[in-house]
């Protein structure tokens, strides 16, 4: 069974630092590693200025903007080469709308294919650059590992300029013009764990200042007012979010601010995204990022063409805006639908070869940009590590995995290398290519790399997975202030995940599912006035709890506090984690 943990009561001397804020945002402060009150004011309260790093203090920011200058002033034809997912693609248009409003048009955007080009520079790509013009290459998202491309860039005459936010190789770095990615073990830029869009918006606030205080770029700076580049948070905040870095220093100012800012976006396909999914613009919460925008940004690459999701950011055309909305819909439905059917395909091959350590699974006919979504699904699902692999165009078979919680699959790859023909990843997701000749070790090298794993696991480590409860509640305290000071921490994620809370002896009132399928649940719990309080869990049924939940029994709830906005009812309920 699945436990909980209660955070620790404050000591005094903390609560006594704190005692400016309601207890509730002492706990919920204290829990984040907050015991001063200036830390506090810094969490809560973020300030853009303040609390954001000077861009030239990356290594090779100078280099960079002098280069991008030069080529502007010699009128040279740029291309901005993106990674085409949910950081990627937001960070190519930040610089496509920025070159526009310096009102520079020799410059193109591309993005690979992901079915036909793979991750990252190609040599083909480089190729077509270089027909078109091309003689400076800025990547966003990308690169740092591509000393290959870079060299063969640099035979053709195109110098590059890598933005990225990946780890370096260990066996050196791109043979570049510059480098921006402040996990370079030179780099002294304070905030390591920025996204791809971020690293490229650093680009550009350093490009302002540098085209603000000299007289040469006069004519350039005529269409920039003072502070006009804060509109791209809305894109540098949606990437942050989606990219799941974590959400605390300058990551929060970026995600803080940047919901504010797509609250008020002025985009044209933003809002009509969010029109048709019938999501209020004032009210955008990360969650919405998350569950509905960022999936179908994904699903451009998935399942058709990258471009279609940079267009919909981009466009300045309402008319091109709709279709092109309606379009990453439809896909991510198809994708859905895609999704479920490999999930049922893969759950019934499981169920009939019969437990496993390690979840292995593939076909030649899977697509392999769906397997990280299927792989993530089963892993949570059955809380192993789940490795599956498909086939696009290349004789090449391609997997991704994740590791259901219990292990790193990271460690199990390394320790399984003689299986696989390249791996990357860290603790909790990774991809992999193997070849029809090394594939049928797959499994068994995986199972003795589980082994050796786990074995070599501390004690602390092989302790069951257990949720930290931030406090207790009653469901007299389920109300609109509660929701408001726990709203005074988000956006939250990764580094800042909601707030969990405890109720204990809460007995079930009713119980239902909803939704069109009926594939939801609904407790009903009640105050001590008798006002109703509603608890949800998406995509559940009662069976999918360890105690048998009945109506009129009593559990202990572990929740999180949300407020619904659905048909126009505003209602202050809670989400299910666990019933124990």
């Amino acid at each position: 069974m699945q436990r909980y943990k209660l955070a620790p009561a404050l000591p005094n001397d903390i609560e006594q630092n704190l005692l400016s804020y309601s207890p509730l945002a002492r706990q919920l402060l204290y829990g984040r590693g907050i015991a001063r009150t200036e830390e506090a004011e810094e969490f809560l309260n973020p300030h853009y200025e303040n609390h954001s790093h000077d861009p030239f203090s990356m290594k090779d920011m100078e280099k960079a903007v002098e280069r991008i200058l030069r080529a502007i002033q010699n009128n040279e034809r740029i291309a901005i080469f993106s990674d085409y997912d949910a950081d990627g693609i937001p960070g190519a248009v930040v610089l496509h709308d920025f070159f526009k409003k310096i009102s520079y048009a020799n410059f193109e955007n591309y993005i690979p294919n992901r079915h036909t080009e793979g991750f990252g520079l190609s040599a083909s790509a480089i190729q077509k650059l270089y027909d078109s013009g091309c003689r400076l290459l800025i990547t966003v998202d990308c690169g740092i590992t591509d000393s290959e491309e870079v060299g063969a860039a640099n035979k053709l005459g195109i110098e590059t300029i890598i933005t990225d936010h990946h780890l370096p190789s260990s066996e050196g770095l791109p043979p570049a013009y510059a480098i921006l990615n402040p996990k370079q073990d030179d780099c002294t830029y304070p905030e390591k764990m920025l996204c791809g869009a971020a690293v490229v918006f650093k680009l550009i606030q350093a490009l302002i200042l540098r085209l603000r205080s000299s007289t040469n770029y006069s004519l350039l700076t005529t269409n920039l007012p003072l502070g006009f580049e804060k509109w791209y948070l809305d894109m540098v905040g949606l990437a942050t979010l989606s990219d799941m870095v974590p959400l605390t220093g300058e990551n929060r100012v970026l995600a803080y601010f940047g919901l504010k800012v797509l609250r008020k976006s002025r985009r044209k396909g933003l809002n009509e995204l969010l029109s048709l999914l019938r999501l209020n613009r004032q009210d955008v919460t990360e969650d919405d990022i998350g569950f509905s925008i960022t999936p179908r940004i994904n699903a451009a690459s998935r399942m058709g063409i990258p471009m279609d999701a940079f267009r919909l950011f981009a466009t300045e055309d309402e008319a091109e805006a709709v279709v092109l909305a309606k379009h990453l819909d439809k896909i991510n439905n198809e994708r859905k639908g895609k999704v479920a059917s490999l999930v049922k395909e893969v759950r019934k091959n499981v169920e009939e070869r019969g437990a496993r350590k390690v979840i292995v699974a593939g076909n030649p006919n899977w697509r392999p940009a769906l397997l990280g979504l299927v792989a993530n699904t089963l892993a949570e699902d059955l809380r192993c590590p789940v490795f599956l692999w498909g086939r696009e165009e290349s004789i090449e078979l391609k997997g991704s995995c994740r590791s259901g919680g219990n292990v790193d699959v990271s460690l199990l790859m390394q320790e399984a290398r003689a299986a696989f023909s390249d791996f990357g990843g860290h603790k909790e997701a990774g991809g992999f290519s193997t070849t029809l000749e090394k594939v049928h070790l797959l499994e068994s090298e995986l199972e003795r790399a589980y082994e050796k794993v786990r074995q070599g696991r501390s004690n602390l480590e092989s302790e069951e997975r257990c949720d930290l409860v931030d406090a207790k509640l009653s469901f007299d305290e389920v109300n609109e202030r509660a929701y408001n000071e726990i709203q005074k921490f988000a956006p939250f994620g990764v580094g800042n995940p909601k707030p969990i809370f405890l109720f204990e002896n809460a007995k079930v009132r009713r119980m239902e599912q909803f939704g069109r399928e009926k594939q939801h649940l609904k407790l009903v719990f009640a105050k001590s006035d008798g006002v109703f309080v509603n608890a949800i869990r998406f995509y559940a049924a009662p069976s999918d709890f360890s105690v048998g939940l009945r109506e009129g029994q009593s559990y202990t709830l572990l929740a999180t506090l949300e407020k619904s906005t659905f048909g126009s009812r505003t209602e202050i309920r809670l989400r299910i984690v666990d019933i124990l």
